[in-house]
């Protein structure tokens, strides 16, 4: 075994945004069965890639619920349980209110602590007020620092044009929380530095690294408080990325893929992210960083056993 085959061998990552509980990694796309249910081939690709762990996002109470089940059936999953700012809009809607619900949130987790890992997805997205307005998002993100204080666990966070209303309620409830990482980080330095100033870890996917603005920003995030995630199905590197050009000369490459007409068990589908495309922000964050992926790799996975210790 060459050494360059011993490093891959070796290599761990931990996807720590994996959207697995998505109705089109059992082949169903709008409600339509397009192709056989292939999850248990892209945990396969996954693990190929190097992958050792990954921590399915919980976007609601159903979600949740439903991304637990899915992590019993497999050891190496692990779950988030919260609700993501454009689904607040439903925490009224339940039985009993926003106490009850967030009651319910509680005892999920509760009832599964070998398997969640982090409370949320939470936090604002002011993107995408036509789902849920601002005040709706901000009174449950909110409730979200309780339910962290009273579980222990750190923050999987959600921070989208927020106009400094996110890092206010951080500051506000800092001593509720111990840790926290803001995933899917697609901001400038200014934003990066607001982030680290927080003392919260940033999580960096594809479209993390679509500008040559983004790949400065990335650039500018210490190692140290870096995390890995593809945002799956979403958030691929694409072409037209600024990120791109620099897979060219990587040593891991993207199974081929097909149109989902097309499916085959050993293709990816097109237009939908695999866990196993985490080697490609591998490569590219390592070129950022000038290092070696092996090393890049290695620093990634402490920093997520380190906040997310429930990952073993």
């Amino acid at each position: 075994m060459t050494a360059r085959h011993i490093l891959r061998a070796s290599m761990k990552l931990v996807d720590i945004g994996a959207n697995l509980t998505d109705p089109v990694f059992r082949g169903k796309y709008r409600g339509n069965q397009a192709h056989p249910d292939d999850l248990a081939q892209i945990l396969v690709r996954a693990r190929e890639a190097g992958i050792v762990a990954m921590m399915v996002t919980g976007g609601n109470l159903a979600e949740s619920r439903h991304a637990i089940e899915m992590c019993r059936q497999h050891p190496n999953l692990y779950a988030t349980v919260g609700c993501h700012p454009t689904r607040t809009s439903e925490v009224s809607k339940y039985p009993g209110g926003a106490q009850a619900y967030f009651a319910a949130l509680q005892q999920l987790i509760a009832d599964n602590r070998d398997k969640v890992v982090a409370v949320g997805e939470c936090g604002l997205d002011y993107d995408r007020l036509h789902f849920s307005d601002k005040p709706t998002q901000l009174e449950h993100f909110v409730r979200h620092f309780d339910l962290a204080h009273a579980t222990g666990l750190p923050l999987f966070l959600h921070d989208r044009n927020t106009k400094g209303d996110f890092a206010r309620l951080m500051k506000e409830n800092r001593l509720k929380f111990t840790e926290g990482v803001v995933h899917s980080f697609t901001g400038s330095v200014d934003e990066a530095r607001e982030l680290l100033d927080l003392g919260l870890f940033i999580g960096i996917n594809g479209c993390s690294l679509k500008t040559e603005e983004n790949l400065a920003a990335v650039r500018s995030i210490p190692v140290d408080r870096l995390m890995i995630e593809t945002d799956c199905p979403y958030c691929e590197i694409r072409p037209t990325h600024a990120s791109h050009k620099l897979l060219e000369n990587a040593e891991w490459k993207q199974p081929e893929s097909k149109r989902k007409e097309r499916w085959s068990e050993v293709c990816m589908v097109k237009s939908r992210n695999e866990p196993c495309t985490i080697r490609q922000v591998l490569h590219v964050l390592a070129a950022l960083h000038n290092m070696d992926e092996a090393e890049m790799a290695s620093k990634l996975y402490a920093n997520t056993i380190r906040v997310f210790t429930g990952i073993n």
